[in-house]
């Protein structure tokens, strides 16, 4: 746990605020503060030896300390986490795979033997943005379907921005229980559960017959190393969510996900260009990437939006379901809004859910 330094730090930043010292690295004490609240101890305990043990690597320190980007918004912190957790799977460092191992022991010991041996590593960690693409959110994204499928059911187009690997634009090929109801693919190797609260769905078969997404920097499947780098993003000690993740993964092998390199703004304003055949919806998804848009393109993409939605009808409907905290960052939010030539632009929140999809509470 904390010693006193990182239990001030923690206290006068509060447990989900910013930190007031002004200090990037104190991005480190917000996430293990989070980390608790998620119930991970373990990520908990890392993050705070990494922030006391932090000077044993130097250049590392020196990076984190001037960080230019928000660092909540940014992520610098899971950046960094997942970093040890690629090291601690490798078997680089022997006293950080026996902490990962145990679950328990000398964190600060190896945490430092971490950050001092392998600097240039973590290094490259901050370089790029997170890629958790969590596949337990795909159960959101189809109890959304299943809702707008109720109302005027028709095969669906998806088109996802921040598609990280694309695991989520196979959410069709996926089984799902929610509410005691089955919906996808019931053969399907990768069964996802979520524990649910509040009503039922509808009970609405979903097909979906397109599927493409974009990502500034679109995970490779292909490659190993682009596969175990989604892994280390999987917290210490979430086997279900590990196991939903390399199962995915292989399903992906046998169905490529198409992914394209790009800005979120440009690539949607260019699908939404292209027409749209009579009887299908086209669905704009996402999930927790809008935290890292810059605030002029997410006005961008509203108002791409917003004129699209103005040219759909009842045979060419739209809709934008999104998966993202509200303003407050207080709850992570499933909001719907469709544009069918009688719904026109309506948001509405369908559920609050668990930030990785592990509970939905369903509105509807």
């Amino acid at each position: 746990m904390a010693n006193d330094g990182a239990a001030a730090a923690l206290s006068a930043q509060g447990a989900l605020g910013s930190p007031t010292s002004g200090k990037p690295r104190d991005a480190l004490l917000v996430q293990a503060a989070k980390a608790r609240q998620l119930g991970s101890a373990f990520v908990e305990q890392m993050l705070e030896a990494a922030w006391r043990q932090l000077e044993a690597a130097p250049v590392l320190a020196a990076r984190i300390d001037g960080w230019a980007l928000d660092p909540g918004q940014s992520a610098l912190a899971l950046r960094l986490n997942a970093g040890l957790h690629a090291l601690a799977r490798s078997g680089t460092c022997p006293r950080l795979s026996a902490l990962y191992e145990a679950g328990e022991g000398d964190f600060d010991g190896a945490v430092h033997e971490a950050l001092s041996r392998c600097e240039p590593i973590l290094l490259g960690w901050l370089d790029r943005p997170t890629q958790t693409n969590e596949v337990s959110r795909a159960a959101a994204f189809m109890a959304a379907l299943a809702h707008l499928g109720a109302g005027q059911n028709m095969p669906v187009e998806l088109l996802e921005l921040g598609a990280s690997a694309g695991l989520n634009l196979n959410l069709h090929r996926y089984r799902y229980r929610l509410c005691g109801q089955e919906y996808g693919a019931p053969d399907s190797s990768l069964s996802i559960v979520p524990r649910w609260l509040g009503g039922a769905p509808p009970l609405v078969p979903v097909s979906v017959i397109a599927a493409r997404g974009v990502d500034l920097a679109p995970v490779v499947l292909t490659n190993p190393a682009e596969c175990e780098r989604l892994m280390a993003y999987a917290w210490r000690g979430e086997t279900r969510r590990a196991r939903l993740l390399a199962k995915a993964i292989a399903i992906a092998h046998d169905h490529p996900p198409q992914v394209d390199r790009g800005a979120a703004g440009i690539w949607l304003a260019e699908r939404l260009s292209e027409p749209q055949p009579n009887g299908v919806r086209r669905v704009i998804m996402h999930s927790m990437v809008m935290q890292y848009v810059g605030a002029e393109e997410r006005r961008a993409i509203s108002a791409l939006m917003r004129l699209a939605g103005a040219g759909a009808s009842r045979n060419r409907p739209l809709a934008w379901v999104s998966f993202e905290w509200n303003p407050q960052r207080s709850d992570v939010l499933l909001r719907l809004t469709q544009w069918d030539g009688h719904d026109q632009g309506r948001p509405r929140v369908l559920a609050k859910t668990h930030p990785y999809g592990k509970w939905i509470d369903w509105l509807g």
